[in-house]
C-alpha cells in the first residue's frame, strides 16, 4: 500500500491515459494479461492490502467511490448512479428533465406501489412521453409507447385468487392461480308437480316430511298418502274417518314408522312397510299439529299449549309434559345430538328445552309474531335459527350454548318453514304473505342464491331429500313442488338440472 509506484483505485478513472510509471508497475506486480485491444491497462491495478485496511474497505470505513468510475465485482449489484437509463429511456437523474420526463427510480417506486396496492392507492402511472427526439436533434412526432419492462400493464386483468402482487400474467413459473369461484346455479322451476288434493291451507299445521328411505309422507284431508321419490309409485296409508283429520305427519329419523298428529288430540305410529298402526297415544285435549323425533323419544306439540315427550318404548302414553307456552305449540325440532329440542308458539315465543327438564332453558321473545319456522345447523353444534309469521317476517339466528341473539335477517314476507342444507352452509325459506316465494340463502353472509316463484298461495310445507339435494314444499294451492337447490355431498354441483327431463304434473292419489 506505501509502494509510489502502484496507481490507487480511490484515483483511477477509466478515462485516464496511461503513464510509462504505471505500466512499469502493473506490469511488475502482474503476469501480462490477454486484454481486448479497447480496452487500456491502466484500467486495472493490483494493490497489496494489508488485514487493517481490507477490514476498513469490507466495511466501507475512509472509502468514497468516484461517481464516474465503474466498479468491477464478482457479482450483479444494481447501482442506480452506473445504470444505463437510456437503454428504458428513462432519465438517471433524481428530478424531471426538462422534457417532463420522470426519473428512474421514480418510476419504478411508482410502479411497485400500483402493482402492490392496486391503482387507488393514491399515485398514477408514469407518463409516457408524447415526442421523442431523433438523431438529427429534431422532435418527432408522438408514437405509441414501447412495450418495455416498466410499462403499466392496463390491459391486463388481475386475477383475484392470484398469489403474487405481480401476477397479471397466468403462466408465472411457480405460480398456480385458482379459477374464479362462479355462484352455484340454482334451477328456477321445479322439476316435478304433484297435485295434492285437498292440502289444507293452515299455517299451525305441518303435513309433509320425506323420510330416510326416500319416501314422502302427505296428510290429505283425512288421510295420510305415501309417494315413493324412486318408484313414484303412490299408496294410501290411512284413513281416519269422517269424523278426524290429519294435522302433522313425522317420519322416525331411521326405520320404516311414521307418527300422525290428529285433529282429536291423539297420536298415531304406523309401519309404513306393513301399512299398519302399530299404537295409538292420548294425552292432548286439543289438534297435534307438530311432532319432532329423537331416537326412540317422540314429541307432540297442541294447541293445548303442551308439549308431551312420549318414549315409544313404553307402555306410557306419554312420560313427561313440558309446559311454558301461552298459545297453540306450532313449531318443533330436535337437535342433531339429540340434546336439545326448540318449539315455537302462537304466542311468539322460541324455547329450548334439554332432555330432563319440564321447563324451558332458554326463552327468546324477540319474534313478534308467531315462531313456526325453526331449523338447527348440522354444521355448528348450537346454531338455531327461527322464523316469524306475517307480523314479524324475521330470521333470526342464535347460540344457544352462549345464549346469545346471532343476527336477524326481515325477509319482507311471513316465513313459514327453514330447512338447513346438510352439505353445504346454507339454507332454504319458504313464506306466504306476500310474496309465496322460496329463497335459498348462504349463511352466515345471508346473501341469497336464488328466489324460486310458483306457488300461487301461502308456502307452507317444506322437507327435504335424505341426500340433501331437493326440498319438497306445498301450498294451499294444492301442489307439492319439487326443486333441486343444494349441491351433492360429494360434487356440490347443481350445475347440471337434474331431474329436469321428469318435469310433468301428476296427481299424489
Amino acid at each position: 500500500m506505501n509502494n509510489p509506484t502502484a496507481p490507487s483505485m480511490e484515483n483511477q478513472s477509466i478515462s485516464r491515459t496511461p503513464s510509462s510509471s504505471s505500466a512499469a508497475s502493473f506490469s511488475s506486480s502482474s503476469s501480462q494479461l490477454n486484454l481486448p485491444p479497447s480496452m487500456s491497462r491502466s484500467s486495472f491495478s493490483l494493490e497489496t492490502l494489508t488485514p487493517s485496511r481490507h477490514i476498513d474497505r469490507m466495511v466501507g470505513i475512509g472509502y468514497h467511490p468516484s461517481p464516474s468510475r465503474t466498479i468491477y465485482s464478482d457479482r450483479f449489484i444494481p447501482s442506480r448512479s452506473g445504470s444505463n437509463f437510456a437503454l428504458f429511456d428513462i432519465s438517471p437523474s433524481s428530478h424531471s428533465t426538462a422534457d417532463g420526463r420522470e426519473d428512474g427510480s421514480g418510476a419504478y417506486a411508482t410502479l411497485l406501489r400500483t402493482a402492490l396496492f392496486g391503482p387507488d392507492s393514491g399515485v398514477v402511472p408514469p407518463a409516457t412521453p408524447d415526442k421523442h427526439v431523433g438523431l438529427d436533434g429534431r422532435s418527432l412526432p408522438a408514437s405509441p409507447p414501447s412495450r418495455n419492462i416498466f410499462r403499466y400493464k392496463t390491459e391486463t386483468r388481475r386475477s383475484m385468487h392470484s398469489l403474487s402482487p405481480f401476477g397479471f400474467d397466468d403462466a408465472v413459473p411457480g405460480i398456480t392461480h385458482s379459477p374464479v369461484k362462479t355462484l352455484r346455479k340454482v334451477p328456477r322451476s321445479p322439476y316435478k308437480v304433484l297435485d295434492a288434493p285437498a292440502l289444507q291451507d293452515d299455517f299451525y299445521l305441518n303435513l309433509v316430511d320425506w323420510s330416510s328411505h326416500n319416501v314422502l309422507a302427505v296428510g290429505l284431508g283425512n288421510c295420510v298418502y305415501l309417494w315413493n321419490a324412486c318408484s313414484s309409485k303412490v299408496t294410501k296409508l290411512c284413513d281416519l274417518g269422517i269424523d278426524d283429520s290429519v294435522c302433522s305427519v313425522g317420519w322416525a329419523q331411521r326405520g320404516t314408522h311414521l307418527s300422525v298428529g290428529t285433529s282429536n288430540g291423539k297420536v298415531q305410529i304406523w309401519d309404513a312397510s306393513r301399512c299398519r298402526r302399530v299404537r295409538t297415544m292420548e294425552g292432548h285435549r286439543l289438534r297435534v299439529g307438530a311432532l319432532a323425533w329423537s331416537s326412540s323419544m317422540l314429541s307432540s306439540g297442541s294447541r293445548d299449549k303442551t308439549i308431551l315427550q312420549r318414549d315409544i318404548r313404553a307402555q306410557e302414553d306419554f312420560v313427561s309434559k313440558l309446559t311454558g307456552h301461552k298459545s297453540e305449540v306450532c313449531g318443533l325440532k330436535w337437535s342433531y345430538d339429540n340434546r336439545e329440542l326448540a318449539s315455537g308458539g302462537n304466542d311468539n315465543r322460541l324455547f329450548v328445552w334439554n332432555q330432563h327438564a319440564t321447563q324451558p332453558v332458554l326463552k327468546y321473545c324477540e319474534h313478534t309474531a308467531a315462531v313456526k319456522a325453526i331449523a338447527w345447523s348440522p354444521h355448528l353444534h348450537g346454531l338455531l335459527a327461527s322464523g316469524g309469521g306475517t307480523a314479524d317476517r324475521c330470521i333470526r339466528f342464535w347460540n344457544t350454548t352462549t345464549n346469545s341473539h346471532l343476527s336477524c335477517m326481515d325477509t319482507g314476507s311471513q316465513v313459514c318453514n327453514l330447512v338447513w342444507s346438510k352439505n353445504v352452509n346454507e339454507l332454504v325459506s319458504t313464506h306466504g304473505y306476500s310474496q309465496n316465494q322460496i329463497i335459498v340463502w348462504r349463511y352466515p353472509t345471508m346473501s341469497k342464491l336464488a328466489t324460486l316463484t310458483g306457488h300461487t298461495y301461502r308456502v307452507l310445507y317444506l322437507a327435504i331429500s335424505p341426500d340433501g339435494q331437493t326440498i319438497v314444499t306445498g301450498a294451499g294451492d294444492e301442489t307439492l313442488r319439487f326443486w333441486n337447490v343444494f349441491p351433492s355431498p360429494k360434487s356440490q354441483n347443481t350445475d347440471s338440472e337434474i331431474g329436469a327431463s321428469f318435469l310433468g304434473r301428476t296427481q299424489i292419489r
